[in-house]
């Protein structure tokens, strides 16, 4: 069986029909409450102002998320066989609901902010749900995807990293088309892992494409404001 090496929820063993359809509406039905402390941090942050490391630099800013993020996946992880596992994953999703509002307070200075909010919304609902019917009807084994993905997460993480001190412009242009192309794909290969029983664990399942729809609607959002956003 191929497993990715980003295994962040993407690790399991082949199952019955019953057990896959039975782990896949879970992963639903908590993917869908995951997003209401998601919201709540976000609105949390918006109305605070708050920023990680606001006196610090960009990059230890940039140091503290990655480690505070990690070691939740981490908790997450340990604890995915029991219930304490989905509270941890809500914890997680509050943080980083706080960690985009630094990005919607951007987004919400533009006179269509608002709408820019909703289109991202909207692009990553659209996305999510060609990736999830692709994955569930195509005969199409995409295990293959899972090594070459996580070599493209590895460097984005290293090219965005590296523009907190370079500070080009195409260079976060870049980093956010390839990370929407990339975490697009990261939702067929998630959802197939569970529709083909290689994945077992709905917590697991849950914070995998959590993950992967985060990052496409931040990264998409980005490119809303840069290219729509209006300050008139």
């Amino acid at each position: 069986m191929n497993e990715s090496p980003y295994s962040f929820g993407r690790s399991g063993s082949v199952t019955s029909a019953e057990t896959r359809n039975r782990v896949l509406r879970n992963t639903y039905w908590l993917l869908a409450l995951s997003m209401v402390p998601t919201v709540l941090g976000a609105w949390v942050g918006v109305t605070t102002g708050f920023s990680l490391f606001a006196a610090t630099s960009p990059a230890m800013s940039f140091i503290a998320f990655m480690a505070i993020a990690f070691g939740f996946m981490f908790a997450i992880e340990r604890t995915k066989n029991s219930s304490i596992g989905v509270f941890v994953l809500l914890g997680f999703t509050f943080f980083m609901g706080l960690m985009l509002s630094r990005l919607l307070s951007f987004i919400l200075g533009y006179t269509n902010g608002p709408q820019l909010i909703m289109m991202a919304f909207g692009g990553t609902g659209v996305i999510f749900a060609a990736m999830a019917t692709i994955a569930t009807v195509s005969k199409r084994d995409f295990s293959g995807l899972g090594k070459w993905l996580f070599m493209g997460v590895l460097v984005l993480l290293l090219a965005a990293f590296a523009n907190v001190f370079l500070h080009l412009p195409a260079l976060m242009l870049t980093v956010s088309v390839l990370a929407i192309v990339i975490f697009s794909a990261y939702m067929l290969f998630d959802v197939q892992r569970v529709v083909n029983g290689g994945e077992t664990n709905y917590i697991s399942a849950a914070l995998a494409i959590y993950l992967d729809l985060y990052n496409v609607f931040t990264n998409l959002l980005m490119l809303l404001g840069i290219f729509g956003g209006n300050r008139n």
